[in-house]
């Protein structure tokens, strides 16, 4: 993993990409480094993610409200200021919004299981 300096990130420079869910959009501004992404990503309203995700995250909701459900049936509703964090393959989860939200998704080789 590269050490990283002092930086600061300008979102609105970062170039933003689609990514369709089973309904919605959600649009992503992606910052990578070695074994780190940092994301700002916004779910359209209606948004239902298209997959379950095994992949360890923070999240952290800067605006709106959104439903973190898991494949074991349990939902957990995360609104502005809340956080979730999750290491890799320790539950498959997916989002559900029904009037957008706006999030912070940090991932990387420190949320491994198999280290």
């Amino acid at each position: 993993m590269e050490l990283i300096p002092f930086q600061t990130i300008n979102w609105e420079k970062i170039e933003q990409t689609q990514h369709k869910g089973e309904e919605g959009t959600a649009f992503w501004k992606t910052v990578q480094y070695d074994g780190l992404r940092i994301r700002l990503v916004e779910y359209s309203a209606g948004y239902i993610a298209d997959h379950w995700c095994s992949k360890g995250h923070i999240v952290h909701c800067l605006e709106g409200e959104f439903t973190s459900e898991l494949s074991n049936e349990e939902k957990f509703i995360l609104t502005k200021g809340m956080s979730y964090v999750v290491s890799d393959k320790l539950s498959s989860h997916r989002s559900v919004t029904t009037k957008g939200v706006k999030l912070l998704i940090i991932d990387g080789d420190f949320l491994r299981n198999d280290l």
